[in-house]
């Protein structure tokens, strides 16, 4: 435990035979349970984190699986209503079974189909929120996140209450070093992406996946539709902000080299989950703030964008008169195509003031 919270650390592992050890050895002692998440691995994964098990006995903290919610009363209706929603949700997890489950095992393995990085911290983020954890972190099962700064990582959300704490490998001086090029330059255009789709301006690695998240926010997202590949943290970020949680960056180190193989192909990566960012940040605007509560930002960046579709076919007659028919424009249509580009940058510039204003009060 640390300050009196229990802690929880989910390993996603996909073939992590070489690199899985060295991550169970070096987990902190404050680390209540290590939910190992093998994500459908062909290697000997299982095995060695089977050995771990059987060789780690001794009796930790007692962790029950959390009470459901049973009660014939009208003032819990809404609670069993969401114990009902959860049981129908059960089947969109790829979970196939869990190896172990007892109260006073520290290393748990659950093993499922491979699906993806996502789907596999979806996994360990129910087990944790099914039973009741504090505090919830992330590393990955190749070694790549330092485990002396884990304590870094949780000590705001066990201390301070704040509901999301992520990594920043950008603000190391060695960063530009240490990262690989293709990489540095993958995570700086979705980082930019992320910020306008997730509404959380000052975040910066969108993609690194040392987290942690409170108990609270594990209850408040949707878990078992995070996105199930490499696009996950940038997704739920995005479901954090629709709930209004507050989140912040630590300074931690960028670690390469320590026997991992990257399994990311960053230009397939970079175009899945800038659509999946397009998508998010719809369904932000929407569900924050037209329907739950109802935001000018919405209608202007709704008026922006509607007048930037407005002007596509004004530019495409522009460009075939000019350029394929060798023929002159009339005046009017250079009159609207530059009203409508000013009117919409204007517009999504008011916008995103707004949205920046708004969301201000979530970065800690």
């Amino acid at each position: 435990m640390y300050e009196n919270k229990t802690v929880a650390v989910v390993v996603p592992a996909y073939n992590e035979e070489t690199q899985i050890g060295m991550v169970i050895e070096n987990m902190p002692w404050f680390v209540d349970r290590i939910i190992i998440v093998n994500d459908g691995s062909k290697d000997k994964t299982r095995d060695i984190v089977c050995m771990y098990i059987e060789k780690d006995k001794e009796m930790q903290t007692v962790i029950p699986w959390r009470q459901k919610v049973v009660s014939d009363s009208v003032y819990d209706r809404a609670d069993v209503i969401l114990e009902e929603m959860r049981l129908r949700e059960e089947k969109a997890y790829a979970i196939q079974k869990i190896y172990n489950d007892n109260e006073t095992d520290r290393i748990v393995l659950i093993e499922q189909e491979n699906s993806g990085v996502g789907s596999a911290i979806a996994t360990g983020y129910k087990w944790c929120r099914d039973h009741n954890l504090d505090c919830t972190a992330v590393m990955a099962g190749d070694g790549q996140m330092d485990p002396a700064e884990l304590e870094d990582i949780i000590r705001p959300v066990c201390q301070e209450k704040i509901d999301y704490v992520k990594g920043n490998r950008l603000s190391h001086k060695a960063a530009k070093i240490m990262i690989p090029k293709q990489r540095h330059f993958g995570n700086s255009v979705l980082s930019l992406l992320t910020k306008i789709a997730s509404g959380y301006w000052n975040v910066s690695d969108t993609q690194t996946g040392y987290t942690a998240i409170s108990n609270y926010a594990l209850n408040m997202i949707s878990i078992y539709d995070i996105y199930p590949s490499y696009g996950c943290p940038n997704d739920i970020l995005i479901k954090l902000n629709i709930e209004n949680c507050t989140i912040r960056e630590i300074p931690i180190k960028p670690v390469y080299a320590v026997g991992e193989q990257s399994k990311m192909k960053i230009f397939k990566v970079i175009p899945t989950v800038s659509l999946l960012l397009v998508k998010g940040f719809f369904q932000r605007i929407v569900e924050k703030y037209f329907k739950r509560s109802f935001h000018p930002l919405f209608l202007f960046y709704m008026a922006g964008i509607g007048m930037m579709i407005l002007n596509v076919p004004v530019l495409v007659k522009i460009v075939v008169d000019v350029l394929i028919r060798n023929g002159s424009v009339t005046f009017g249509y250079y009159m609207v195509f530059i009203l409508l580009t000013l009117f919409s940058f204007q517009s999504i510039g008011f916008a995103m003031w707004m949205d920046i204003q708004d969301n201000e009060k979530l970065s800690k």
